[in-house]
């Protein structure tokens, strides 16, 4: 049994231990925080550019709009799509989200995080023609989806909707996406027509676009019927994120034009 002279010690020096600890964390989260959404002097040197400052919206602007949907707003650093949301209206004011300039040979890099049972995707070398209301009639998709718990996980065909896959087309291999609630890197790099979808660091989709066999695989998926043209996708375009009515975060959004 402790004696009081020691237990005047040991406390203390528990006390001290927890706010050290505690300490330590703030530290480490105040650290974490501060490198979100920047560049190091490296990516800087190799023609990185960020696309979200993490601070505002600055850049981006709704798909046929010329602002950006109240559905999306900025929580701790992300870009968070709030299901809830509402306009100055009161009516609820949804829409993918664009960043305002086309790229053509690129690599993309960004974060995302999804809520349960939600379904959202980044959209790129999309278009705004006018009799377009949505930009996937016009442009390839990453997926972004919770997997165990969104029904689209198991339609399509061979896991073609799967997180990472290419929407509808080619199953994300191997499917590595973390749990719900956990951050995800997704990484598109574009260079003269051939693609890759990288996630968590792995290359889970390759294709080359304007071949037959990319031809042959759209005109058995879904896109045809609603654009007739859709596998002539166009070689420049617009990089975006979708407002599937879901909750979706996105961050450390980056670009390096090739």
């Amino acid at each position: 049994m402790k004696t009081t002279k020691q237990l005047n010690w040991v406390l203390p020096t528990v006390i001290a231990s927890a706010v050290l600890i505690s300490f330590q964390a703030t530290t480490s989260k105040a650290a974490e925080t501060a490198l979100l959404n920047s560049l190091t002097e490296a990516e800087i040197a190799d023609g990185w550019k960020l696309l979200f400052d993490g601070k505002t919206s600055a850049g981006w602007r709704g798909y046929r709009r010329e602002t950006v949907p109240a559905s999306w707003q900025i929580v701790d650093g992300s870009l968070f799509m709030d299901s809830s949301a509402r306009g100055v209206s009161g009516a609820r004011d949804p829409g993918d989200i664009l960043y305002d300039q086309q790229f053509e040979n690129f690599h993309l890099k960004l974060e995302w995080k999804i809520s349960e049972g939600g379904n959202s995707g980044i959209f790129y070398l999309g278009q705004e023609p006018e009799e377009m209301d949505v930009i996937y009639k016009t442009a390839p998709e990453v997926q972004v989806l919770d997997n165990d718990r969104h029904p689209d996980a198991r339609a399509g065909i061979d896991g073609n909707r799967t997180a990472g896959s290419l929407y509808d087309l080619i199953p994300a291999r191997p499917q590595n996406v973390n749990p719900v609630g956990e951050w995800n890197t997704a990484e598109v790099i574009i260079n003269n027509g051939s693609v890759q979808h990288y996630q968590n660091g792995e290359v889970v989709v390759e294709f080359q676009l304007g071949t037959k066999a990319w031809h042959d695989l759209v005109a058995a998926s879904k896109f045809p019927a609603l654009n007739a043209d859709w596998a002539d996708v166009a070689r420049r375009g617009y990089i975006a994120l979708q407002d599937h009515g879901d909750a979706v975060w996105y961050r450390n959004i980056k670009i390096k034009e090739l």
